[in-house]
């Protein structure tokens, strides 16, 4: 079955983007710049999809079922409750952030406004409304947690949901594989130092080595700096006991060995406590999110010389 995915658009998003910097106005450009930005944001999605493959998944409620009617249910459901449970809180919170852990056991995003309306509130109807305000207390999370799995596979059954997911572990082997190669690192720490701006170059604040280090992404195999909130954790660590980021002057050869000191501890810690990070994303008819193409600025292409 071929399934179109959001990928499509944002492509044509970031070719937009690429060509009008981001910005509202209309551009007129030629029919090689614009070539030049299309081939620059595919390498880039390629460059991308390598690193973390897209998956297509069909949720049918049948691996839901499964799940609700093993034995792995009331342990998963035990550990949840521990974490999500705690004085005060409802019963419908507590079920609700369940969910959000369970995305692994065939249950669709429910953060996903269409999977929220149609499948998570129409099944939440089907639980003692009295009860869902009340606080919750572990028997009554565990039995209605199971009653509320099992509406939603019974509406994942009529309405089946498609989802794109990923998975990845940051275990810090991208790290060692760059900073093994002396040759590549000094290659892109010279491309970072240059890059950085020159009223921020004899600083080393936070928020320019995050910079740094963003550029430094790709060839470390690494998130985006705010893009996994774990992997945040360990580098704001790095960078404190690196001594940097308080706005000291540097200059280029204390930059870079700023820059190698933080990835080898980022490479440290996550070699011994990997991040993994999975992700659902639902994919929706396509031509539902085509406004968001044709909403973006209009470029008008000419004939290069």
């Amino acid at each position: 079955m071929l399934i179109s995915h959001p990928l499509h658009n944002l492509a044509g998003v970031q070719v937009v983007s690429e060509l009008t910097h981001g910005t509202s106005h209309g551009e007129v450009v030629s029919k090689a710049e614009f070539q030049e930005a299309l081939h620059d944001v595919l390498l880039g999605m390629a460059a991308g999809l390598k690193r973390d493959p897209i998956v297509i998944l069909r949720m049918d409620g049948e691996d839901l079922k499964e799940f609700v009617g093993s034995g792995r249910y009331e342990p998963e459901a035990a550990a949840i409750f521990s974490r999500v449970a705690s004085e005060g809180v409802s019963l419908r919170q507590c079920l609700l952030a369940a969910l959000e852990q369970l995305t692994h056991d065939g249950v669709p995003p429910a953060s996903d406004a269409w999977v929220g309306g149609n499948i998570i509130e129409q099944a939440l109807l089907q639980l003692p409304a009295d009860q869902l305000d009340r606080p919750a207390s572990r028997d009554g999370f565990f039995e209605q947690l199971k009653k509320l799995l099992g509406a939603i596979a019974e509406r994942l059954q009529e309405q089946p949901v498609i989802v794109a997911h990923t998975e990845h572990t940051y275990d810090g082997s991208g790290i060692k594989r760059l900073l093994a190669n002396k040759f590549e690192l000094d290659k892109l720490l010279g491309s970072v130092w240059k890059g950085v701006s020159s009223e921020k170059k004899n600083k080393t604040s936070k928020e320019c080595l995050t910079v740094a280090l963003d550029k430094m992404a790709d060839a470390a195999r690494l998130p985006r700096y705010g893009d996994v909130n774990k992997v945040d954790a360990v580098v704001d660590e790095a960078i404190k006991k690196a001594n940097a980021g308080d706005g000291k002057a540097v200059d280029e050869a204390e930059f870079k060995k700023l820059l190698t000191d933080i990835l080898g501890t980022v490479m440290l810690q996550l070699t011994e406590n990997p991040v993994f990070v999975c992700t659902n994303t639902v994919v929706h008819d396509p031509l539902s999110d085509s406004s968001n193409v044709l909403a973006a600025p209009m470029v008008t292409l000419t004939p290069s010389e």
